[in-house]
């Protein structure tokens, strides 16, 4: 089993099996959720489940990698949780997988904004068309239509721009602390906030256990152990193995795990799905980890 967790391959199969799958978990789970009952749910139970290795972490750590830890959570752990909720109450599970896959595009941008690091221009040509392809699939399918909403859609895209931030925080800031205090401790800071959002919802005040709550709570169950805290801890990893960008090329299979499972469920699926879904998977190859590191330049 640990020559399996020290496979990069198997790392990055299992993650965009389990984020792949999480789309439609949303989606069942909104059935008698709310948004923000979903995403602080998730937080919050990562935070209960891995807080007796990421406080006793936090107390080991400098202030500065604190600092570091803090920001990475919020980007990668925190604010996603939220946006992929209130998104998916007007946007398909098909649709927010295929978009999620801009991931490895926004590592690119980011790394070069927040770090300096210089791409080919191959890997620029690359980020170019996986921006056109999202753009096409926002123009041309439903977020254009009446039953749904831009805005929607663009929190999708927001997210997808969140967890690049987080990529690179990561890899360029803590890529020495280990993946599991790392996850551990993410999750330990971040559910103090959501503790709160969770509260101020009335959930904690109001609930109760309703027949057809079981279903729904099931999912979202999967959803904040494997998805969420599981899945997170193994991407860590996966980031601190590699690099960010073939972390985040987790992004090939992605889409794909949500269109079957979307199209399963009986959600709509496109030409536009699949003309833009191919080319935002081009740009991801065409900037896809070289055999050499990108090179950082001190920004002036």
């Amino acid at each position: 089993m640990k020559n399996f967790i020290n496979n990069k391959w198997f790392l990055l199969l299992v993650i965009a099996l389990t984020w792949g799958s999480s789309f439609m978990l949303i989606k069942k789970s909104l059935v008698v959720f709310t948004p923000y009952e979903i995403g602080a749910i998730r937080v919050v139970g990562s935070g209960l489940l891995l807080g007796f290795i990421g406080i006793p972490a936090l107390f080991k750590m400098t202030k500065k990698t604190i600092i570091w830890v803090t920001i990475a959570g919020f980007f990668g752990n925190f604010l996603p949780m939220y946006l992929f909720p209130i998104a998916q109450t007007q946007v398909s599970s098909s649709l927010a997988g295929i978009l999620d896959s801009l991931v490895p595009i926004f590592v690119l941008v980011f790394g070069f904004l927040i770090f300096g690091i210089t791409s080919k221009k191959t890997q620029i040509l690359g980020a170019i068309i996986g921006f056109l392809g999202a753009a096409s699939i926002i123009y041309f399918s439903e977020a254009n239509t009446e039953d749904s909403n831009f805005w929607y859609v663009m929190l999708v895209v927001l997210a997808g721009a969140s967890y690049g931030v987080n990529a690179v925080v990561i890899k360029e800031r803590i890529p020495n602390v280990n993946a599991i205090k790392l996850t551990a401790a993410v999750y330990s800071i971040w559910a103090i906030p959501s503790l709160i959002i969770l509260y101020f919802t009335g959930f904690i005040q109001n609930f109760e256990m309703k027949p057809e709550f079981t279903e729904p709570i099931s999912y979202l169950a999967f959803l904040t152990v494997f998805g969420t805290a599981i899945a997170m801890l193994l991407y860590f990893k996966l980031i601190q193995d590699t690099s960010a960008v073939f972390a985040s090329t987790a992004s090939y299979l992605l889409p794909i795990v949500a269109v079957i499972w979307g199209v399963l469920d009986g959600e709509k699926f496109t030409f536009w799905y699949v003309f833009g879904g191919l080319l935002i998977l081009i740009g991801i190859y065409l900037i896809r980890e070289k055999k050499k590191d990108p090179k950082l330049v001190p920004r002036g």
